[in-house]
């Protein structure tokens, strides 16, 4: 038993530098530019979106809490502080997205590539978004980051990875994940 407490410890003192070490390798990778970095949108509370969801009405869709906007700022400032450059800043049609996109990085632009397809409405769009979405890096210069603000269902399907609100996924040309950081909310 007091080996088990021992080990405890020991994991318990070592752990907080491990994840230090882990975000300076995150920020590493990130200031060698080149990389694709998919954010899913901050906290919006729920699922989906409710069955009168229009695309044009922020009043008709699941939106950031408060708590989602501080989460939207955190992700802002974690890329300021840390002097990460980025080419261009890519969102979602939702609401959501371009709210989360707008307080981290003041200026983006929509792509619908990047909207979700999780509810049965808009399923049908999967395969298109997919294929379009690998069109357009195709041509991004790949000494640039760009940065992608979608969805959980997006993130997924491109890279096999299943991201929390708010979370940062870095990925590089070949859509190969290379490291994760979740910005608290």
């Amino acid at each position: 038993m007091k080996i088990l407490n021992y080990l405890v410890i020991i994991f318990i003192c070592i752990n907080p530098s491990v994840k230090a070490d882990s975000k300076k390798n995150f920020i590493d990778e990130l200031k060698k530019g080149g990389k694709l970095i998919f954010i899913r949108h901050a906290y919006a509370p729920g699922g989906g979106d409710p069955g009168n969801f229009d695309i044009n009405d922020c009043t008709t869709q699941r939106n950031l809490s408060d708590s989602g906007r501080i989460q939207s700022k955190r992700i802002g400032d974690f890329f300021k502080e840390n002097k990460i450059l980025i080419e261009k800043v890519y969102s979602s049609e939702w609401c959501r997205c371009k709210e989360t996109a707008s307080i981290a990085f003041k200026k983006y632009k929509t792509k619908n590539f990047l909207n979700s397809f999780f509810s049965a409405k808009f399923t049908k769009n999967k395969k298109k978004q997919i294929i379009d979405f690998n069109k357009f890096i195709r041509t991004w210069d790949k000494d640039q980051n760009l940065v992608f603000v979608t969805h959980y269902v997006v993130i997924s399907e491109i890279l096999n990875y299943a991201p929390s609100s708010g979370e940062i996924v870095i990925s590089d040309k070949t859509l190969k994940v290379i490291d994760t950081l979740e910005i608290e909310y």
